[in-house]
């Protein structure tokens, strides 16, 4: 079984802190706008509170509210994952802007408590997490990485822009990182021999280096020149990987450097696959 140790000390922090700014752009946006649509699809703003909220209540061991019949029948909700969170999010779909903050504060603040209370031997205890068997640690990584993305999305939808680097980001980073190899060879379809380096720019730099060679491998150091460099904005990458936008009306944004045709081929092929998911 998989087991990432990840120090309590450094990650509930991150993620309490990451409640604490979402909760700000809510507070912050006026009553008409938590009806705004977000990148999200069938999710407004109040919607991706609600998913939030619905999510550390099920860590805190409350019962998932009964799906109604709609909630299977939306497009947006295509697995028993999608069920869970819809349940959540339509259960809250009457509240009003105020109601929905008292949760928000009420729930945070149980979460944070028994977070606190919680000792690093628990964090490193196995368990079943989204990505798979893992521990508890990895598991609030995760969340602190999912609730950046939400970040992200309540920022595009109130149009409040912000930094979007820092160690939360960081942290999403670590989540997103190990899934470029999967970018890179099955969704790119990078030939056997391929050399690929990935270039972030923006509040997040980083340079990352993948061979294939029959599998795709993040490296630390390439043998060779790079077949193709793509380089890109974090903030733009980060969407793109998210499903938060589509690559077609960003391409203008992604750079491509290759030595040959056919790393300009293998590179446009990857610029058009940067979604994680299918």
């Amino acid at each position: 079984m998989a087991h990432t140790i990840v120090p309590k000390s450094e990650i509930v922090p991150l993620l309490i802190e990451q409640w604490r700014v979402l909760e700000g752009l809510l507070a912050d946006a006026p009553a008409q706008a938590w009806s705004r649509p977000t990148p999200l699809p069938g999710w407004s703003v109040q919607d991706v509170a609600a998913h939030v909220i619905g999510t550390e209540s099920l860590l805190a061991g409350r019962p998932t509210p009964e799906a109604p019949a709609q909630v299977t029948e939306a497009e947006h909700v295509r697995n028993p994952m999608g069920v869970l969170n819809e349940s959540w999010v339509e259960s809250m779909r009457g509240d009003s802007p105020v109601q929905m903050l008292a949760r928000w504060s009420e729930i945070m603040t149980a979460r944070a408590a028994a977070l606190g209370e919680m000792s690093q031997e628990q964090f490193d205890a196995d368990m079943t997490t989204p990505v798979g068997p893992e521990t508890y640690g990895r598991f609030m990584r995760v969340r602190t990485f999912d609730c950046w993305y939400h970040e992200l999305d309540l920022r595009d939808a109130l149009d409040v822009p912000g930094f979007e680097g820092g160690p939360r980001a960081e942290a999403a980073f670590q989540e997103i990182s190990g899934a470029i190899p999967l970018l890179v060879g099955k969704r790119a379809a990078a030939q056997d021999g391929a050399r690929v380096r990935l270039e972030l720019t923006g509040d997040i730099e980083r340079t990352v280096d993948v061979a294939v060679e029959g599998r795709a491998e993040i490296v630390a150091e390439l043998d060779r020149r790079p077949d193709v460099t793509v380089r890109l904005p974090w903030g733009l990458f980060a969407r793109l990987a998210g499903g938060r936008v589509h690559a077609g009306d960003h391409l203008a944004r992604i750079e491509i450097q290759a030595a040959d045709q056919l790393g300009r081929e293998l590179g446009e092929r990857l610029a058009r696959n940067l979604r994680l998911t299918p």
